[in-house]
């Protein structure tokens, strides 16, 4: 088995089916795809089902309720390392990811033990925000840089690791559980001492169905990012 891409769904239905069908004209013999639901209740889970006995590359991965999005990939990870994966792919189901995009990351694992698809190198670019949205990305991404690492788009959720990265960075002490637990896997990649690359990508506005940003995240990030800073000059992590 060469890659697993996770696929977390919460009430993803609309999306799911293209988003299989578009995954399996990149994808390489040996690679598979994981769906993670979370018991969405417009029935993801079910039509998750169906598409995995019609698509011989697909797999279901269950859990019982909503949770956020870091528990549901750390499932995910722990079910693809176990079935062997060498490379764990992270793609958003909601095609604010281009699937055509993924064999590049993985291309791209040659040389790099992380590789982030990212909108704020050279190349790449984000499609059909505002103006408004674009400068709090933008100042994330900047906070993330000024007390963390130089990695210009942290918070992007495109991503490829190779499986020593998520044995070596102890799964059960990522405790993040909205879009913060992007950035600090890739901080614990970096403590590691793994190699990190940034490739350009073009993010676009989802197809269907409701973003699943909240103030909640929002204020996880603002205030776990210098306490990763603090845990790592402290060296608790």
């Amino acid at each position: 088995m060469r890659a697993v891409i996770c696929l977390p769904t919460y009430d993803e239905r609309e999306n799911l089916e293209p988003m299989l069908r578009s995954l399996a004209t990149v994808l390489g013999r040996e690679d598979r795809v994981l769906v993670i639901d979370d018991n969405s209740p417009d029935g993801t889970g079910e039509l998750a089902d169906r598409l995995a006995s019609e698509l011989p590359f697909v797999d279901v991965l269950h859990r019982s309720h909503k949770d956020g999005l870091g528990p549901a990939y750390l499932a995910g990870f722990r079910h693809a390392l176990a079935a062997g994966a060498e490379l764990i792919v992270q793609i958003d189901c909601d095609f604010s990811h281009d699937p055509n995009d993924v064999p590049r990351l993985i291309d791209a694992a040659r040389d790099a033990d992380v590789v982030l698809g990212s909108r704020y190198v050279r190349g790449g670019g984000i499609r059909d925000w505002g103006r408004f949205r674009r400068a709090i990305s933008q100042a994330a991404s900047l906070y993330t840089q000024l007390l963390l690492m130089p990695v210009k788009d942290a918070t992007g959720g495109f991503k490829c690791l190779r499986r020593e990265v998520l044995q070596r960075i102890e799964l059960d002490k990522v405790t993040s559980r909205g879009y913060m637990f992007q950035i600090e896997t890739t901080y614990r990649a970096r403590r590691a001492g793994f190699r990190i690359a940034e490739i350009p990508i073009t993010f676009t506005e989802r197809r269907a169905g409701g973003s699943k940003m909240s103030r909640g995240i929002v204020l996880e990030a603002i205030w776990r990012v210098p306490a990763l800073r603090l845990a790592a000059i402290r060296g608790k992590l």
